[in-house]
């Protein structure tokens, strides 16, 4: 059984899924998922979750994004990207300081509507599959927040951008809301993930690059959760947390914490509440096998 986590560099045109069936194959898991789709037309950052890594998906989704993004300034597609057929083209009239000003209108917690080229659902039905018919729905505002927005470099009509910003955000929706301030329109050319969470693009490996050497890459349980406040349990602490029993325990911070026995091993995820009461989230199998064996 494989327990821990693999930093991929997806490549271009290939779904999140097909680069997690390879890594899966290299590795010979039995279980696997990822923490965060990357469309095809975009490359970068997958991070990919085997054994009991999966039950830590969530609060990694959860986890800031970077990414590197190219918008293509006078032209509007009906996906918001470059796979998407154009609606609109406009002359790009656009000044370094037009462009500076616009920016800086995006920076901080803004209000966005997700595509509908995306996999959010409706009824069930993701909304990519609507907009394929020709079908579109309302969708509600939500609010994200641009940590970062930096310009890389500007040679019209192409905006080369630094984004980090908070999950659930839509950069070819950014790039589009950019491009109608701007007054040119615009869409998502290119986009690469550089980081999520504490992890980094630099730190991954290719596909070319699966086999042998991936096993010695992945990542142990500890390190997905090195981001969380450590709280350590002894063994009857922790055999009544698995029991579903809540444990008092004073002075943790309100929130997500990491639960670790004596002798380093995750034993899971647990939410302390403003009451000192500690409820458990994700528990791993692996440290109760290790409990059981003393």
């Amino acid at each position: 059984m494989i327990d821990g986590a693999l930093l991929l560099d997806k490549p271009l045109g290939m779904s999140s899924n097909a680069a997690l069936q390879a890594a899966k194959r290299a590795l010979g898991a039995k279980k696997a998922g990822h923490a965060g789709t990357l469309d095809p037309l975009a490359s970068g950052l997958l991070l990919v979750l085997f054994g009991e890594a999966t039950k830590f998906a969530g609060p990694l989704l959860d986890a800031d994004k970077e990414y590197l993004a190219t918008l293509k300034l006078g032209v509007r597609t009906s996906t918001g990207d470059a796979e998407g057929t154009v609606l609109e083209e406009r002359p790009v009239e656009v000044t370094p300081a037009q462009l500076d000003s616009v920016l800086g209108r995006f920076r901080g917690s803004i209000q966005q509507v997700p595509p509908m080229h995306s996999a959010l659902k409706r009824d069930g039905v993701p909304l990519y599959k609507l907009a394929r018919k020709g079908e579109s729905v309302e969708r509600a505002g939500r609010q994200v927040e641009i940590r970062s927005l930096e310009l890389l470099g500007f040679a019209p009509p192409l905006v080369e951008l630094r984004v980090r910003c908070s999950k659930g955000t839509y950069i070819r929706s950014l790039a589009e809301d950019i491009g109608a301030a701007l007054g040119s329109g615009a869409h998502l050319g290119a986009l690469r993930r550089t980081a999520a969470g504490g992890f980094r693009i630099d730190e991954a490996v290719t596909l070319d690059e699966l086999g042998a050497a991936a096993r010695e890459r992945l990542l142990p349980l500890a390190s997905l959760l090195a981001g969380f406040p450590a709280t350590q349990l002894d063994a009857a602490s922790e055999a009544r947390l698995r029991n579903g029993q809540p444990l008092q325990i004073s002075g943790l911070r309100e929130g997500l914490c990491a639960l670790y026995r004596a002798d380093g091993a995750v034993i899971g995820l647990a939410r302390a509440h403003a009451d000192g009461i500690l409820k458990a989230v994700r528990l791993t199998q692996a440290a109760e096998k290790a409990r059981k064996t003393l």
